[in-house]
């Protein structure tokens, strides 16, 4: 796994892959536990009525998974990691580092729209990571580091775009570039990219290795929520 992270410091996976050549993947899904390994709740279908999904990438999955977990509204039900935005089917993880699928490193994240809004897993999204760096997050690079948000509903779609403005502008008085994130789905004719999850030991990786590898840094900008939205983060 850090080889994996090493390699990809020398930007040996930095463009993206064309679809006539991405690998070829298979039909079968790679098998994970169904239960979370901090919280015990489903990780695979059928979740709980009300539940809703959103896709968020911020570079190595890791550590990102975890930002969403721990949210402190006790909205998120659960969360997996896993990898999406590409072409190639059931992908590995040695796969994906290669650049060869296309895909991102993925956050699925289940929540209760009762106890946490959309907008709130956007605010953790926009400020824990930098979304200005294109096919990397520090000192990982490569297309599967890149920074997206999959939208499964108009609403979500909507919420990303009026959020990314604003963290925008905010990003420029701090004197960083422009938003590099992909925003896919939730709009018609616009379908949301296909989440295949990882392999077992990335799930939940970091409360099974508590001292393992985490690069995510933010910019220290502050996403703004919209009116009436109360920030629990």
């Amino acid at each position: 796994m850090l080889w994996n992270k090493i390699m990809g410091i020398f930007g040996k996976s930095a463009s993206m892959v064309s679809r006539a050549d991405a690998l070829p993947g298979r039909a079968q899904a790679l098998v994970v536990e169904r239960s979370h390994f901090a919280n015990g709740h489903d990780i695979i279908a059928p979740f709980p009525e009300g539940m809703q999904l959103a896709q968020f990438a911020m570079g190595c999955f890791w550590g990102a998974e975890r930002r969403f977990w721990e949210h402190p509204s006790h909205g998120v039900y659960s969360t997996a990691v896993g990898y999406a935005g590409g072409y190639t089917p059931n992908p590995t993880y040695n796969e994906t580092c290669t650049g060869q699928t296309g895909h991102t490193e993925m956050v699925l994240v289940v929540y209760d729209p009762s106890k946490v809004s959309y907008e709130q897993l956007l605010k953790v999204f926009w400020e824990a990571h930098d979304p200005t760096q294109g096919n990397r997050q520090g000192n990982d690079m490569g297309s599967q580091y890149r920074s997206a948000i999959y939208c499964y509903t108009p609403e979500q779609r909507a919420s990303v775009v009026l959020s990314k403005a604003q963290f925008q502008a905010a990003l420029t008085a701090r004197g960083f570039g422009a938003i590099t994130t992909e925003i896919l789905g939730g709009k018609s004719g616009e379908a949301t990219p296909e989440f295949f999850y990882a392999e077992q030991y990335h799930q939940q990786y970091l409360e099974k290795n508590p001292g393992g590898y985490c690069g995510l840094a933010g910019t220290g900008a502050v996403c703004s929520l919209p009116t009436g939205v109360k920030a629990t983060v």
